[in-house]
């Protein structure tokens, strides 16, 4: 059977995704200003972190249309779509609509849309998980049921150099970044296991900082021998390496993956930021 794995352009897609067929980016617009940028192949971090630390404003992203999923639903057997927490954008109700659309005027297929309950490398992991299984022949139907359960364990953590993104979308409040910034201190946050962002601990300095993020990577993995942990990095490679031999030191993966951060992905995780699952 034939399959395509559609995941909106939170994904963070490694350049080996980038060149697999299966995979397809279905990108999200980024207002900065009176500026939309599309979220694809033409996306330009470095001119794209230029502008939003430029902005006054406060910058946002958009979620595709259910066109843009619809128009791939013809191209294969089986459609697999991975997007953003539900809590954190309208891309997953837009996915759902858009099965919901095909399947009323053309009937049965094979569409599941998978809520990430997370964002970034989160989908990115989802994403080689759906692929490992189906390039082994599974079924579809047991792809979803082995999907859903690894979602609901998988682990989400992140710590950002700037927290900016965090006040300006209100998901801090003016003082608590003000304080925090002045004293240098870096917060370690988390997904709460339903994809919404919430703080998990927090140090003075993003080494200490680092070191905490390991500490609670290793507390929560669940059989990380078994698994991948997925690095995205916003516009720090050496940082990612560094977080890569922090965890690696404390916890044993299966295998790791580093990639940089796609348009959506830089503008919340920010310069410097970096996003951790497993």
């Amino acid at each position: 059977m034939s399959y395509l794995i559609l995941c909106d352009s939170c994904t963070d897609f490694t350049k080996d995704m980038e060149a697999d067929s299966h995979f397809v980016r279905i990108p999200l617009t980024l207002h900065v200003d009176n500026e939309d940028i599309i979220d694809d192949e033409t996306f330009d971090q470095k001119s794209f972190l230029k502008k939003v630390a430029e902005s006054s404003g406060c910058p946002k992203s958009s979620c595709p249309s259910p066109e843009k999923y619809i128009e791939y639903f013809d191209q294969a057997d089986d459609i697999y779509i991975v997007t953003l927490s539900c809590h954190l954008s309208g891309s997953y109700n837009s996915a759902e609509l858009a099965r919901t659309m095909y399947l009323d005027e053309h009937g049965s297929k094979n569409i599941h849309v998978f809520d990430s309950k997370s964002a970034s490398a989160g989908q990115s992991l989802i994403a080689m998980e759906i692929k490992e299984r189906a390039e082994k022949g599974i079924p579809f139907e047991q792809i979803i049921s082995e999907i859903n359960p690894f979602i609901d364990t998988m682990g989400t953590k992140f710590v950002l150099e700037t927290l900016e993104m965090l006040r300006r979308n209100g998901r801090l409040s003016n003082m608590t970044a003000m304080l925090v910034n002045a004293l240098n201190i870096k917060l370690v946050m988390t997904s709460d296991g339903n994809g919404q962002i919430d703080k998990h601990s927090q140090a003075r300095g993003m080494k200490k900082a680092i070191e905490k993020l390991a500490d609670a990577v290793h507390d929560d993995a669940v059989e990380p021998a078994k698994r991948t942990l997925f690095i995205s990095h916003c516009n720090n490679a050496e940082r990612a390496e560094l977080v890569k031999e922090t965890l690696l030191k404390k916890t044993s993966f299966r295998d790791v993956v580093i990639a940089e951060t796609g348009g959506v992905s830089s503008l919340y995780a920010a310069d410097g930021g970096i996003v951790v699952c497993y």
